[in-house]
């Protein structure tokens, strides 16, 4: 979207005595090569996008050129420097909002690149965008009192390959979230992977989410680029003419959120300190998580501008640090470090995507791996992966909704996290997509039976596909109930488990048996610095069940669409048509996993587990689970035998 203004401009902006202090930044830097952009940001009282002679200036918005930063006059005016690739960006004030176009995208900034995409890209790049406007006005709507709460949406990688995919992700993410009523003071945040790889579902994309009535602010993700980009300066182009910047900030009541890109593609030799191994090869191009030191010397400016009790909300594609991917740098943030030194003291959040996996990490938490990858230890304020609205990229058996249950890599349903803000203090919580609202947790039983099914299977999976058997050793029907247990299984060791989706260090789990007992579920990983605990013991019995034995891979139609046998995934690869298959993300792992084994003297007989999790903020959910202790486990299927005895005579 590019911003057009009339070609007015007031010379004598410069003489105005109280315009110095705003330009001192850009006097003291020197003359600016690309010359300078000024205008106005002013009060849109009619709401109609241009400045009118009896609407005022806004003062003291911020106003930036993608690295270097003035506030507006009390005329509303700025004068900034023109660099020669630049977003001209205003931050929504508190208590202000940008306008938004018809897709419901903010409208805050100017795209500048003369000369446009240096090399043709496929999705269309950049035009020349000519020289910047002698004047560029922003206009402002009033929006109630800047202290109000309000909640926002976070939705990451809703990672849409196809138009099916799209249809999914309307049926599921946002058709919850058009249930959940939300005010237009609330906000909706991606967290890149908008799309998957093909940036001409993005309009569909953004129409769809505009009928929940909100603006929708994007984060810029490794599915988001133009991949035919010979350097990382143009792999966003496309998407800035298509959304807007790929980093930027804005204002909520007390919060400042602060969209950052740090996905670096291509990353060629040279373009990190190390050099990483996977960026090394040029026939194969790739991206690498880090932030742009532009980004982090334009971050460091707005923070000098920001007050120091202002939280501040990160919002990036790839984590900082991860724990499903700790051991992998490609995966986590390299100057994450660096990034938490420049918000040292400060109140402050990091929401991100990309692992597809839902990860609450309370201040303190440390990893192996984190040292090693990005160069963090103990965390000094929360890291939040939002998980992906996507799930684990649509895959699994159909739900009754007629969507993918795409259970995640550590078991959590594809899904929303909510963030209700009061002032600077904020609440979170997370909400499966399509499943009720009240429910924050699986509760299972992991049996002896359990653990040899999943390792069976996943030791077939790690097989090469071209020399093993093309049926799996186990299927679903093949696993026996892990709601019947025999002495045997608890002299073994059953664990009664808990995934609580945005479970943390902060969380409490308790489960009361219907005999009285009552037992403390210990967390399955400390974040005490150690590693992640891998394998069948570690594993959730519930996400582990639904992931290990996929049916849909056997679809298949006699007269249907060629491509409609088995399903497509991933640009569009073809699954099947195949026996039930497992899918690629199993919830192998798991930092918000809690257990308790059962005491191995339960008597024979039917018993209740009440399971209750207790958040960092004293909310509790709980959830009841039935299973029997019998003395031998009891045939599952019919008993054709005693239809295939004679009857008795009378």
């Amino acid at each position: 979207m590019f911003r057009s203004a009339p070609l007015r401009f007031f010379l004598l902006l410069a003489a105005i005595d109280h315009s110095a202090a705003i330009f001192a930044d850009e006097k003291q830097a020197g003359p600016d090569p690309f010359g300078q952009a000024s205008g106005h940001v002013f009060d849109d009282r009619d709401n109609d996008g241009n400045r009118d002679p009896d609407e005022a200036g806004v003062s003291d918005v911020l106003v930036s050129n993608g690295r270097d930063w003035v506030r507006t006059d009390d005329e509303g005016r700025y004068r900034i420097g023109v660099r020669e690739d630049m977003d001209l960006t205003i931050v929504q004030p508190a208590g202000w909002r940008v306008p938004t176009d018809q897709r419901r995208v903010p409208q805050f900034f100017h795209v500048h690149k003369p000369g446009g995409s240096p090399s043709r890209l496929r999705f269309g790049g950049l035009p020349d965008t000519g020289s910047m406007p002698q004047r560029m006005d922003f206009p402002l709507v009033r929006n109630g009192s800047p202290d109000r709460a309000f909640r926002c949406a976070i939705i990451g990688d809703s990672q849409t390959y196809s138009n099916r995919e799209i249809g999914w992700f309307r049926d599921g993410v946002i058709t919850d979230l058009a249930n959940r009523e939300l005010d237009t003071d609330d906000c909706l945040l991606y967290l890149g992977d908008v799309v998957g790889d093909d940036l001409g579902l993005l309009d569909r994309l953004l129409e769809i989410g505009a009928t929940l009535g909100l603006p929708q602010w994007l984060v810029h993700g490794n599915h988001d680029l133009d991949f035919d980009a010979r350097s990382d300066a143009d792999s966003a182009d496309s998407w800035r003419r298509m959304y807007g910047p790929n980093y930027y900030a804005f204002e909520r009541g007390q919060v400042l959120f602060v969209v950052l890109d740090n996905v670096i593609y291509p990353c060629p030799p040279g373009d990190d300190e190390p050099a990483r191994e996977f960026c090394r090869d040029p026939e194969r191009p790739t991206y690498n998580g880090r932030i742009t030191d532009t980004q982090m010397q334009w971050l460091a400016g707005l923070l000098e501008h920001t007050p120091e009790d202002r939280l501040i909300v990160l919002a990036h594609h790839i984590p900082l640090v991860s724990f499903v991917d700790a051991d992998s740098a490609k995966h986590q943030t390299d100057n994450a470090g660096a990034l938490h030194e420049l918000l040292k003291g400060r109140p402050a959040l990091s929401l991100s995507g990309h692992t597809h996996s839902t990860e609450n990490h309370a201040p303190g938490q440390n990893f192996e791996g984190w040292q090693a990858n990005a160069g963090v230890g103990a965390l000094p304020f929360r890291h939040i992966i939002a998980g992906a609205g996507s799930g684990a990229w649509f895959q699994g058996d159909y739900n009754v909704d007629g969507n993918p249950m795409a259970l995640q890599r550590m078991g959590a349903p594809p899904g929303v996290l909510m963030l209700e803000f009061d002032g600077a203090e904020y609440r979170e919580r997370y909400l499966g997509a399509r499943v009720d609202p009240d429910r924050s947790q699986w509760i299972g039983l992991n049996t002896p039976a359990f653990r040899n099914w999943f390792e069976t299977i996943m030791e077939w999976k790690a097989l090469d596909p071209s020399e093993r058997d093309p049926l799996p050793p186990f299927s679903i029907q093949d696993l026996p109930d892990t709601g019947i247990l025999t002495p045997e299984d608890l002299a073994e060791g059953v664990w009664l488990t808990a995934n609580v989706w945005a479970g943390s260090s902060q969380t409490a789990v308790e489960a009361t048996l219907s005999d009285g007992r009552e037992m403390r579920l210990e967390r399955t990983q400390a974040g005490d610095g150690e590693r992640a605990r891998i394998g069948a013991e570690w594993a959730d019995p519930v996400a582990a069940s639904r992931q290990l034995s996929v049916a849909r891979h056997a679809f298949e139609s006699r007269s249907g669409d060629p491509r409609a046998q088995g399903f497509e995934l991933f640009k569009g690869t073809s699954h099947g048509p195949a026996a039930p298959q497992p899918q690629s993300a199993v919830a192998d792992r798991n930092m918000h996993l809690w257990r308790t084994r059962l005491p191995e003297n339960l008597a024979p007989g039917v018993y209740r587990a009440h399971v209750t999790s207790t958040d960092r903020h004293d909310r509790t959910h709980t959830d009841v689970i039935v299973f029997e202790v019998r003395e031998r486990r009891p045939p599952p299927g019919f008993r054709h035998e005693v239809w295939e005895q004679p009857a008795s005579a009378e």
